[in-house]
């Protein structure tokens, strides 16, 4: 994954129109339904948006811009009022295909880890999660809080998104670079991220993946067969044939998981380089004494 980082604005249309790959609009509804554009947002957006409403890209983009409106003294620290942020996370090109759920998951997270969505502030900032391009994430907010105040960031921001992101990719089974990430200045203005993840070409870093996700206590596999047999023992507790079957092969579920754990963790084994023996290591001819090469001859 790649966290971008552009050029702050006053308002949101050209972020908006950036995440969407097009110009903004009023005839093109967003909404915030499962599987459609606007995969996350801020907490209040209930407040201004009647869930049977559909909103346009240009009513997302003045929504965004609001809290500038509202506040128009408000400013940075270093005294710049603009308060328009757009991140966007770029997926590898070999990832899987990621469902609403995750995609939201990003989001939220993004957004968190950026200080525009601390938990349970309801005068944090006003913030959408766009999945409109393929493989792509776009969040944009508006720094200014609801209280009109300006958010607190971290002070390394483009770090902070960096170590979320390969947090995101272990607990989501993406791909993510062996190697540190390097952040750099993109040769287009305004852009910030860091180097591109690289595949692993060796079998060491193949086996270590296979590791993780073979843990026994800490694996993501072992977090969904503790998950498994935590619901087969609810279900056993319930009346009924059905319920009790549902036990048994939930029961079976976990154990099966358990197994593919054990089998990826001897996969890994066979994957892992050896160490080189002392049998193969090169050794130096041995010369015989003096004394013997002169009885040779």
């Amino acid at each position: 994954m790649i966290i971008a980082i552009h050029s702050r604005d006053v308002t949101a249309e050209d972020a908006l129109a950036e995440a969407l790959g097009r110009e903004i609009s009023l005839n093109e509804g967003l909404t915030t339904a499962p599987g459609d554009t606007v995969v996350a947002h801020s907490n209040r957006l209930d407040h201004y948006n009647d869930e049977d409403e559909t909103w346009s890209s240009t009513t997302w983009a003045d929504h965004l811009a609001g809290p500038s409106l509202e506040h128009p003294l408000a400013s940075g620290p270093d005294g710049d009022r603009r308060a328009i942020l757009h991140v966007t996370a770029h997926m590898h090109p070999l990832d899987r295909e990621l469902n609403h759920a995750e995609w939201s998951e990003i989001g939220y997270r993004i957004a968190r880890v950026a200080g525009i969505a601390p938990p349970g502030d309801d005068q944090a900032c006003q913030w959408i999660a766009v999945q409109a391009q393929p493989g792509r994430l776009d969040v944009i907010a508006n720094l200014i809080r609801l209280d009109g105040t300006w958010s607190a960031q971290p002070r390394r921001l483009l770090q902070t998104l960096v170590a979320e992101a390969r947090s995101l990719e272990a607990d989501l089974l993406l791909h993510s670079s062996q190697q540190q990430d390097s952040p750099r200045r993109d040769r287009a203005p305004g852009l910030e991220h860091v180097a591109s993840p690289r595949v692993p070409t060796a079998t060491g870093p193949l086996a270590g993946i296979l590791r993780q996700l073979a843990a026994e206590q800490s694996g993501p596999i072992s977090t969904v067969r503790q998950l498994v047999e935590e619901v087969g023992r609810q279900a056993a507790t319930l009346p009924g044939d059905q319920t009790e079957a549902a036990a048994r092969d939930l029961f079976w579920t976990a154990r099966r998981l358990y197994g593919l754990q054990e089998q990826l963790g001897e996969i890994a084994s066979r994957l892992q380089p050896s160490e080189p023996s002392a049998a193969l290591a090169p050794t130096r001819p041995v010369q015989a004494p003096a004394a013997s090469r002169a009885a040779v001859r």
